[in-house]
C-alpha cells in the first residue's frame, strides 16, 4: 500500500506535464504508445518468430530433391519472398507513425498560439502571465513530437537494417547445390 503513495508525485507530475502540452500530447502519447507497441512487436518476432520462419524455410529447402531447374529456382525465390514479406510486416506502418510526430507536434504548436492570440484578445496583449500557459502549451507538443520522432527513427532505421541482413542470411542459406 505504501508504494501507490511513492508513485503518486511521479504520476501528478505527468498529469501536470500532459495539461501543460494540451489535447496535442495526448494524440502523440496515443501515437507514440501504438508505435512503440509495434516496435515491440517486431523486436519479438526478429528474436522468436523469425527463427522459426528461417528453420521451416530451410527444411522445405532442403527436403527438395531439385535444386537446379526452373522451377527450384522459383520456388525458392518464393520461399525468400515469404519470408521477406514477414520480416517487413508492419515497418511501413511505424514509419507513418514516425512521420506523424513532428505533424501532430505541429499541430499542437498552431493550437497553443490560437490559445495565446485568444488570450490575448480577451485581457489586452500586457498580461504575460496569462500568454505563458499558451506559449508552453505551444512548445511542448513540439518538443514531445520530435523526441517521440527520433526514438521511432531510430527504431525504425534498425529494424529495416536487421530485415535486410536476415533477408541476405536467408538468400546466402539457401544454396543451390550443383549434382
Amino acid at each position: 500500500m505504501d508504494t501507490v503513495y511513492y508513485y503518486l508525485p511521479f504520476l501528478e507530475t505527468i498529469r501536470d506535464f500532459l495539461e501543460l502540452g494540451g489535447v496535442a500530447l495526448y494524440m502523440i502519447g496515443i501515437l507514440t504508445l501504438f508505435m512503440w507497441i509495434l516496435i515491440i512487436e517486431r523486436m519479438m518476432y526478429l528474436r522468436t518468430g523469425h527463427k522459426r520462419m528461417v528453420a521451416a524455410t530451410q527444411d522445405i529447402w532442403g527436403r527438395r530433391g531439385d535444386h537446379q531447374s526452373w522451377n527450384a529456382h522459383q520456388v525458392r525465390s518464393r520461399l525468400i519472398s515469404v519470408a521477406s514479406r514477414q520480416l517487413d510486416r508492419n515497418l511501413p506502418l511505424i514509419q507513418t507513425c514516425v512521420a506523424l510526430c513532428p505533424l501532430l507536434g505541429l499541430f499542437g504548436t498552431v493550437y497553443g498560439m490560437i490559445n495565446v492570440f485568444e488570450v490575448m484578445a480577451v485581457s489586452g496583449s500586457g498580461n504575460p502571465r496569462s500568454m505563458a500557459s499558451g506559449v508552453s502549451m505551444a512548445t511542448i507538443p513540439t518538443m514531445a513530437g520530435m523526441v517521440s520522432a527520433l526514438s521511432g527513427i531510430a527504431m525504425s532505421t534498425y529494424l529495416q537494417r536487421r530485415a535486410e541482413r536476415e533477408r541476405e542470411f536467408l538468400s546466402d542459406n539457401l544454396v543451390i547445390r550443383h549434382s
